[in-house]
């Protein structure tokens, strides 16, 4: 671990991403707030900024993972950050002219700039951190997030409640610049080999045939698809299960949340302090403790029992999304980094959003919990593929 924070490299990414996640959630909560107020709290205004949040992932990150392969990734951060920036100040200035609806722009063009954003810092990863330290760097900045899951909206809330929409725009300009600033002193990036030209749609193409060929990719893209697609059944009807198995009030389900938060937390550092781990028990062990909880859940009418479990599943998420990214970066080649990552991360959106749509459907059809039985059942399915991937990295001796 000592060795692991003496890389400036991974200090950089890590001290960057503190200010990054600072903004987003000041951003988050300014942008939720201020529309809430403008349309008198009208759901379409609030389900458009969740759309704009989101669609980039599906328009941007083919274009903007081809594209980060293609770039210096340092360069890449430094100029997203100074985008962001540039974008929020334009936006100031817009809402200080009376056009308040600009700021849907804002979550736009950040959603989009991270989809080539953060390929970049993988690739940055791939090269300047040994391989012995992956998982446990991965832990750390996942670590990271799951504090400011907890910590993100209270900070955010504060920041728009005590100094308003223009203040916390403001405070996001200064910390996408400070962000910017800081990843200057990132190594110089000097490139292995030079990219032949060809067309961008053709990079794309050479993504998706890499991505099928590599089995242990092509497992977890079946598996991913199969994780997003439980995870999105149950996400829309977990305020049933506050107001319908434990008869309480909606407002509940913020504890919910926050218990996952800490679990992710405490999970993230534990691994962070392994020095050695098992991936696929740990892969294999998650999964099928998420399909187990998903069902103890909808069983549940206790509180407590309901919130160790909401705690556990985030404790055992963590360790699933640390696998997984230390595999993103162990099994790709650095010049394929960005395309994969472009097109694995959509596979599950997508069909997380295909199960978030069918949810209430599912729902009214049958009940709350066939439709978490559902659920339950496709994330035991993708831990099939997940052993394809182990069999196939013990015959090629890893």
């Amino acid at each position: 671990m000592k060795e692991l924070w003496r890389n400036q490299t991974f200090r950089i990414i890590v001290g960057s991403d503190l200010l990054q996640q600072l903004a987003i959630w000041i951003r988050n909560m300014a942008l939720l707030f201020f529309i809430m107020e403008q349309t008198n709290n009208d759901p379409v205004a609030v389900s458009l900024l969740t759309v704009l949040e989101y669609a980039p992932i599906f328009i941007f990150s083919f274009i903007g993972g081809a594209l980060a392969d293609r770039w210096n990734p340092k360069r890449t951060m430094i100029v997203g950050d100074l985008l962001s920036a540039a974008s929020i100040a334009g936006i100031i200035l817009l809402i200080q002219t009376g056009l308040w609806q600009s700021l849907f722009a804002a979550a736009f063009i950040s959603a989009v700039v991270s989809q080539f954003a953060q390929p970049s810092g993988a690739k940055m990863f791939k090269r300047n951190v040994e391989d012995a330290h992956i998982s446990a760097a991965i832990a750390i900045t996942q670590s990271l997030q799951a504090i400011f899951l907890i910590a993100g909206p209270v900070i955010g809330t504060l920041v728009y409640t005590k100094l308003g929409v223009m203040t916390s725009l403001y405070s996001l300009t200064v910390l996408f610049l400070l962000s910017a600033l800081l990843l200057t002193r990132l190594p110089k990036w000097q490139r292995d080999e030079e990219i032949i030209a060809q067309g961008l749609l053709a990079d794309i193409k050479a993504g998706w045939k890499y991505v099928y060929t590599a089995k242990s990719l092509r497992y977890m893209s079946i598996s991913f698809a199969f994780v997003g697609l439980g995870v999105g059944l149950i996400q829309p009807l977990e305020v049933f299960l506050v107001t319908e198995r434990l008869q309480l009030d909606k407002e509940a389900v913020q504890y919910l949340s926050a218990a996952a938060g800490v679990g992710l937390l405490v999970g993230g550092g534990l691994l962070a302090s392994i020095q050695r781990t098992n991936q696929k028990t740990i892969l294999l062990g998650g999964i099928l403790f998420l399909a187990v909880a998903s069902i103890v859940e909808v069983l549940s009418t206790s509180f407590w029992l309901t919130l160790t479990m909401r705690f556990l599943s985030g404790a055992f998420l963590a360790g699933v999304n640390i696998v997984i990214g230390t595999l993103m970066i162990q099994l790709v080649e650095e010049h394929m980094i960005g395309r994969v990552n472009g097109i694995i991360t959509p596979i599950f959106m997508g069909t997380m959003l295909l199960g978030s749509a069918f949810a209430g459907v599912l729902m009214e059809a049958t009940s709350l919990f066939t439709v978490f039985v559902i659920s339950a059942v496709c994330i035991v399915i993708s831990t099939g593929p997940i052993m394809g991937i182990a069999v196939e990295r013990e015959e090629r001796g890893n």
